[in-house]
């Protein structure tokens, strides 16, 4: 199975290091070293790596690109400056979401880079390229040509500019990037804390992936790095957002500017499910036991189905059986009572914010 799988750059170190590999978006890896626990915690008491060089990084540029790249992406970027990123997504038509994507705004002029969900590098490459008549752009996918690290939590600054010599890290704002000639940094993530995506060729994401570890930096799989963004209230492509789920469904439509542009991809369809009203939206919910949701349990109202959980966890950080479920809008109010049910038996839950845990970060 693992022939048809792609690599990483660091592929042969996560081996090296024993750790347990698995298949996710097309590629093989790690899904943890020691334990999920242990890294979850690394990351949110010290500090922890990934390896994220599976994610995808495509570049648009062009007279047209500005027009091109607001056309494309739900949220707005006019006025938009130079080592800036946003969040956003891009829409169909009728309003569920090819990817949701982040889009940094290059010094030179009319150029991005969109960095976009490793399984959907293709689906997304493919997309933009259908969207490109009547616009004067080039779209290069260039994910094969970096490797990403993403280095979190509340020392990471400190590693980053200490470790790796990154002096410039320590001066950049939340959802800012600055570049060299051959190396993208920027302080995102995507677990609720402190920290920097640098993206780099192969060879220096090897070298620097080295120096970290010989520093004490915990490497950390996408096992923690899942439970991590889910305590943070962070979206998973396949599970709070798909191509059956729009931003508004997902409770993330001030990624969706709907007021502010008159223009993109899927607005028309947002505009529509507004003005008709939600019949369906993304909740948190607590269980009152210590049972476990997983994706795709039922949550139910006196025996009937109303809704479907889309992540479920034992929360690491609170030690609450916590999830976030697609509910009927009539049981999204904060404090509704629900029930989950678990194989033949159902647990009672009520419904709460979707983020779980306010880590100590201050953007």
């Amino acid at each position: 199975m693992e022939e048809n799988l792609l690599k990483t750059c660091l592929y042969d170190k996560h081996v090296a290091l024993g750790a347990l590999m698995s298949p996710f978006g097309g590629f093989i890896m790690p899904i943890q070293y020691t334990n999920i626990t242990d890294e979850h915690n690394a990351v949110r008491h010290r500090a922890g790596m990934f390896d994220v060089s599976h994610m995808g990084e495509i570049f648009v540029s062009g007279p047209d690109a500005d027009k091109f790249v607001n056309h494309i992406f739900s949220n707005d970027i006019r006025g938009m400056e130079d080592g800036k990123i946003l969040y956003g997504m891009m829409l169909y038509p009728n309003g569920t979401t090819v990817d949701d994507l982040l889009v940094y705004k290059e010094f030179e002029p009319n150029s991005y880079l969109l960095v976009v969900n490793a399984s959907n590098i293709a689906k997304d490459y493919e997309w933009l390229c259908a969207q490109k008549d009547g616009y004067d752009v080039t779209v290069v996918n260039e994910s094969d040509n970096w490797g990403q690290i993403a280095l979190q939590g509340p020392e990471a600054e400190k590693y980053a500019v200490e470790t790796l010599g990154l002096a410039k890290a320590a001066e950049l704002g939340f959802y800012t990037y600055y570049r060299t000639e051959d190396m993208i940094v920027s302080r995102t993530g995507y677990t609720g804390e402190d920290g920097f995506e640098i993206y780099a060729p192969h060879a220096v994401i090897n070298e620097m992936w080295d120096t970290l570890l010989a520093a004490g930096v915990a490497p950390c799989g996408l096992g923690c790095r899942d439970t991590l963004r889910f305590e943070a209230g962070l979206p998973l492509y396949g599970h709070e957002l798909s191509d059956e789920i729009t931003p508004l469904e997902a409770g993330l439509g001030m990624f969706a500017k709907v007021k502010d542009k008159e223009e993109f991809i899927g607005r028309d369809a947002l505009v529509e499910q507004k003005q008709a009203g939600l019949t369906r939206k993304s909740v948190g919910i607590e269980l009152q036991d210590k049972a476990i949701p997983r994706a795709g349990y039922p949550v139910e109202v006196d025996g009937v189905q109303v809704g479907v959980v889309t992540t479920g966890y034992r929360s690491i950080s609170t030690d609450r059986s916590v999830c976030v479920a697609l509910v009927d809008k009539a049981y999204t109010e904060l404090g509704t009572n629900v029930e989950i049910r678990i194989r033949k038996k159902v647990f009672p839950g009520i419904v709460t914010k979707r983020r779980f845990y306010e880590t100590n970060y201050k953007k």
